[in-house]
């Protein structure tokens, strides 16, 4: 099969005062194209990262290893020149909150006309009438009106459909979306995972939906990976990760999605425990200092993938 994206032992580690923190730990996943696909996990667990080594964008400090390949070259061995003619056309990202990604000095119109020159070379009046029509297609009223204004003039959700429209309007393959409903209102949130499931049928686009609410992803993506404390411990189809749950921890996650009876009761279900220190991680699994199942196995040896009928879990429960 013939991939959009491949990631293959994707490590990231922060250089810090402390010594390395291990941010992500041997991270290999897919993707098809026109595939959602949802990388889900907890603050700290490192799927930000991962969505921002695909760019190229990390700090300094950062140190990868592993390899991205994207229509089959490694990103992370191309020149610099060559990974800018990338970003923004091939690969575009949505950020969490659109009020700071947003410059508050430049209209929306030159927010996306300046994007769409650097990466598509036509005339000034090209550019125009195709920003007006991407801004009509994520369903920004009154378009051209719309160019004329700032982002402190659009409420939260106008802007993130606008930054929707910036990240789209160079016709990328491949969409990062991290956490792109999170700074608006439940309302806006349906509204938005509406407008980028009907966006990836029209542009047959593939999209990385990174996000912290497995109930969220439940409408959007095809295959979910759940990420803990830098590593992937269960990859799946959707159906397969929310109806099957093989991994302790996704498991505790569904636990924890707040049920009507459990309001009632005033009893919600949690994981006990905190993540290990990224600084000096636990040799074997991550998850083993919270796990119920845990064994000395668990504690000091790596889980392997263990897999069946494309459903992935790394967990020493599974296989011998």
């Amino acid at each position: 099969m013939s991939y959009l994206l491949k990631v293959d032992n994707l490590s990231v580690d922060y250089r810090t005062r402390s010594g390395l923190v291990s941010a992500v730990d041997d991270v290999s996943f897919t993707m098809g194209r026109g595939e959602v696909l949802g990388l889900v996990g907890e603050s700290g667990s490192g799927k930000s990262t991962v969505g921002l080594s695909i760019l190229r964008i990390l700090p300094e400090n950062a140190v990868v290893k592993g390899s991205i390949m994207f229509e089959g070259r490694n990103i992370l061995e191309i020149d610099e020149e060559e990974m800018r003619a990338t970003r923004g056309k091939s690969i575009s990202i949505i950020f969490q909150d659109p009020s700071s990604h947003l410059n508050p000095l430049f209209t929306v119109g030159q927010h996306i006309l300046d994007v769409m020159r650097a990466h598509l070379g036509k005339n000034s009046v090209e550019l125009r009438k195709e920003a007006i029509k991407m801004l009509s297609m994520v369903g920004l009223p009154d378009p051209e009106r719309v160019m004329g204004l700032y982002p402190h003039e659009l409420s939260g959700g106008m802007q993130q459909r606008a930054m929707i429209a910036i990240a789209l309007s160079t016709k990328p393959k491949l969409l990062i979306a991290d956490e792109p409903t999170t700074a608006v209102d439940v309302t806006i949130q349906a509204q938005i995972i509406d407008l980028m499931l009907d966006l990836k049928r029209k542009l047959r686009l593939s999209v990385l939906f990174i996000t912290h609410n497995l109930a969220l992803i439940s409408d959007i993506a095809d295959r979910i990976a759940i990420m803990y404390a830098g590593n992937i411990v269960e990859i799946g189809r959707r159906e397969d990760v929310l109806n099957s749950p093989l991994h302790p921890y996704t498991k505790g996650l569904l636990e924890s999605i707040p049920k009507i009876e459990s309001t009632r009761s005033g009893r919600l279900n949690y994981i006990p425990g905190f993540i290990p220190n990224l600084a000096n991680p636990p040799p074997g699994c991550r998850f083993s200092t919270r796990c119920p199942y845990a064994t000395e196995k668990c504690r000091f040896v790596k889980p392997q993938p263990y897999s069946e009928g494309g459903h992935t879990v790394y967990c020493h429960l599974y296989g011998e």
